[in-house]
């Protein structure tokens, strides 16, 4: 075995020499994308394991020394995750530990960990259900005892632009006008079959696949309840993706297209209102895009709470 005294002497160290040259204080160093298991709960109370990439960092604001101790960050983070289920306590008292381990170099710390998590969610109408991954992001940060504490996710569904609906049901009454005489008597059953046929249809709007990505922060006593914010984006727009898929549901799905028809801006203000509902956001950042059909560019729509220092201000991703 080697004594620590030899240690030193076969594996030196060559962040410990400074280079006076390049002194300066940064913003963050650290390491991003370790992998490492996490166990969360979405807010069902199951454990759900996955693998995760993770960021963690601390400030180096001493400019006279060369660089932080990297080790250290990685082995806290493998123990922490590795062994401790995802929660506001555990992701603070990794950040005081991350602190704690470079008193003399760092006020600062903060850590990303992204990864998906499978929700299973039910057809609209056959009673099948199927899983869906919604990718997850939680981002914490930690300044001397000032803790904050973020996760988001995106929700993918269906769109119908109000005004291609309306535009289509114009050309429909218009074909309607041609293929009955106006002066005539309308026969019920020429009508019915008419509206089964494609000249009952002869135009439809364009629709499109659309995601609306979230970022929230909980009140200090709040607990990360995924399935719930998830409910509540997808109840509000009211056409999320489906996963299992008969007939009967593919049906339902259309309905639900046809009474929720949407711009940008209308799903937007659809999922603020259900949001600020939420009494354990203490505020919240949405971002709208509709993948357009008609145009090779999307329409996008940004909202937020609108608390002071909150989300609000310039548009992020």
């Amino acid at each position: 075995m080697y004594t620590q005294e030899q240690t030193a002497r076969l594996l030196p160290d060559v962040a410990h020499h400074a280079q006076p040259h390049l002194a300066g204080a940064l913003d963050w160093v650290g390491m991003d994308g370790i992998e490492v298991p996490v166990r969360f709960d979405a807010g069902d109370g199951e454990l759900q394991r996955a693998s995760a990439r993770v960021g963690a960092f601390v400030n180096l604001h001493r400019p006279d020394q060369r660089g932080i101790h990297m080790s250290r960050l990685y082995l806290l983070v493998e123990h922490a995750l590795s062994t401790q289920p995802l929660t506001a306590g555990s992701l603070r008292d990794l950040l005081r530990a991350f602190l704690e381990s470079h008193k003399d170099l760092s006020d600062r710390a903060c850590l990303s960990i992204r990864f998906e998590q499978l929700v299973r969610r039910p057809a609209l109408r056959s009673g099948n259900s199927g899983w869906r991954a919604y990718p997850v992001c939680i981002e914490a940060s930690m300044v001397g005892e000032d803790f904050l504490l973020e996760y988001g996710t995106e929700v993918v569904y269906s769109s119908t632009c109000p005004a291609s609906a309306a535009l289509s049901r114009q050309l429909i009454q218009d074909q309607f006008a041609r293929d009955f005489d106006a002066a005539a008597a309308l026969d019920h059953a020429a009508v019915l079959a008419w509206l089964g046929s494609e000249r009952g249809i002869v135009a439809t709007p364009h629709a499109q696949r659309s995601v609306a990505r979230l970022r929230v922060r909980m009140v200090e006593s709040g607990r990360f309840d995924l399935i719930q914010l998830i409910d509540r984006t997808e109840q509000a727009l009211g056409t999320p993706v489906q996963t299992a898929v008969k007939r009967e549901d593919e049906q339902a799905f259309a309905l639900a297209n046809g009474g929720n028809l949407m711009f940008c801006e209308d799903a937007a203000r659809r999922i603020q209102k259900a949001l600020d509902a939420d009494a354990a956001l203490s505020d919240f950042h949405i971002r709208v895009e509709h993948q357009e059909s008609l145009h090779p560019h999307d329409a996008v729509a940004y909202a937020s709470k609108g608390v002071a220092g909150g989300f609000g201000g310039a548009p992020r991703g």
